[in-house]
């Protein structure tokens, strides 16, 4: 008979499929370090049939347009940060695909997000990104250069989508594809979240490239949000040639 540390291990080292095997194989020990040990794998397959429930229903857009061929999700980050591009993202994942855990990138850690990037990366049949730098932002204005992203993004994709999932209220103008506009999109859509993912890591890691380049601002931690060090540094500094002129004030 296994001793509590090496039944410990065994679970410790099962994958969430292979936890009912666990359960089964353990339910009748008598032990209360096992008991505790199966009601733990129990209540991780609970959570796991939630999670799967949850991401069944954030799918139900993808089959409500099902009878098109390439269905993509399209999604921005940093329209509000004072420093940095606007970045999007444009996601088209196969028919009846199920990544657990995908949810809106502002609601995950960013462990969490870099580790759903690499699924999302393998997973899909296309990402595409599309970016638009702060002296383009002072140009044309933020909703412009957002869209302006969102057209290059879809264009970098290696099919053509039949349909794109947007989120917000507005469909991008200038794209000859047909389009359905969400609002909250990125926390109801499957392909729209893993859009807004995917757009929040390759953001993330450009603002700490910068905050290498330009360490008085902490680009690293605010990723161009206005905080107070941020602020401190522009008073301090005066502004760098990634922020938006139109955006920093007196």
């Amino acid at each position: 008979m296994k001793n509590i540390s090496e039944i410990r291990d065994e679970c410790a080292r099962c994958g969430i499929h292979n936890l009912g095997e666990f359960v089964t194989n353990y339910s009748l020990d008598e032990r209360s370090g096992v008991k505790k040990l199966v009601e733990k794998a129990r209540k991780m397959l609970a959570d796991y049939e939630l999670e799967i429930m949850r991401i069944n229903s954030m799918s139900k857009f993808e089959r409500q347009f099902c009878e098109h061929g390439y269905i993509c999700g399209v999604d921005e980050v940093g329209r509000g940060p004072l420093a940095g591009p606007v970045v999007a993202a444009a996601v088209v994942f196969p028919k009846d695909l199920i990544i657990p855990y995908v949810n809106d990138s502002k609601k995950l850690t960013e462990t969490k997000r870099e580790e759903l990037f690499n699924h999302i990366m393998c997973e899909a049949i296309s990402v595409g990104f599309g970016s638009v730098d702060n002296s383009r932002i002072d140009e044309i204005n933020i909703l412009e250069s957002t869209f302006e992203a969102m057209r290059q993004a879809v264009s970098e994709l290696n099919v053509k989508p039949d349909i794109v999932l947007v989120d917000g209220n507005k469909k991008i103008p200038g794209l000859d594809i047909t389009q359905h506009a969400l609002v909250g999109g990125d926390a109801k859509c499957l392909s729209i979240a893993a859009a807004s993912i995917v757009a929040k890591v390759v953001r993330d890691r450009y603002m700490k490239e910068m905050d290498i380049k330009y360490p008085m601002y902490d680009f690293a931690s605010n990723k161009g949000y206005g905080s107070k060090k941020h602020i401190n540094g522009i008073k301090e500094f005066g502004i760098s040639p990634i922020h938006r002129r139109t955006f920093v004030h007196n």
